[in-house]
């Protein structure tokens, strides 16, 4: 009987739908909770459609921008840390053999166990390196060049989830009706969003939509509402 070979499949993408959800659900809320506020205050749209593509430009870029200091930042932690540990290594590596013993320890191995381990490693130091910031600190080492890709997903998400609350108000002229068919598409877009993201995330997808859903048209409603009192 043929045998077939076991062969896993795993999603390595996390990292691209973190900063999709990120730039998406911002860019879909902020701007649609904009062009609701204004709407209470304005009845013509094209000052609405202006004011929203500046928000679009300037959120974009803000969102682009912090997702690519958080990822530079990540990778300038970890440079810390390893230099920290490779000093370590080669200062202290009797502290660093009982760190590595009491981690083994935690994972049910008994001394007589681990004590091959802890000297092989001390034989390797690179591979004593890798093993402290894996299994001491919890880091793993982080792609250099992520930094300039999430701020390029981020922000692209970010302009396209604005651009959806907004198209209405280009299309209409008069801006409650616009804000009648934004609604619509918003919450249409939220749902589907939501939904998506809890597919990738793991979470139960009609709760996520729902939640996105919500939290969008609580978002609308109140800049609706303020805006709405302050004219």
């Amino acid at each position: 009987m043929p045998i077939t070979p076991h062969m896993e499949k795993h999603f390595t993408g996390g990292e691209v739908v973190r900063d999709v959800v990120i730039g998406m659900s911002d860019g879909l809320t902020v701007p649609f909770a904009l062009a609701a506020g204004l709407s209470g205050a304005i009845g013509r749209t094209h000052v609405i459609v202006i004011a929203g593509l500046a928000e679009i430009a300037a959120g974009s870029i803000a969102m682009g921008l912090g997702g690519y200091l958080a990822a530079r930042s990540d990778v300038e932690h970890y440079d810390s840390e390893r230099e920290r540990e490779v000093r370590e290594v080669h200062e202290l590596p009797d502290e660093e053999e009982r760190e590595v013993r009491e981690v083994l320890h935690e994972w049910g191995m008994a001394p007589e166990e681990s004590g091959p381990v802890v000297q092989a490693l001390r034989k390797r130091p690179a591979a004593w390196v890798d093993f402290m910031m894996r299994f001491e600190l919890g880091l793993e080492k982080p792609d250099p060049g992520r930094a300039l890709r999430s701020a390029g997903t981020i922000a692209a998400s970010y302009i396209v989830g604005g651009l959806i609350p907004l198209f209405p108000y280009v299309v209409l002229n008069v801006a409650t009706r616009a804000l009648l068919l934004s609604v619509v598409v918003t919450l249409a877009a939220l749902g589907v969003f939501g939904y998506i993201k809890g597919r990738f995330t793991g979470l139960r997808p009609f709760r996520s939509a729902s939640q996105t859903m919500v939290i969008g048209a609580l978002a609308a409603g109140a800049a609706f509402l303020l805006a709405r009192l302050i004219s």
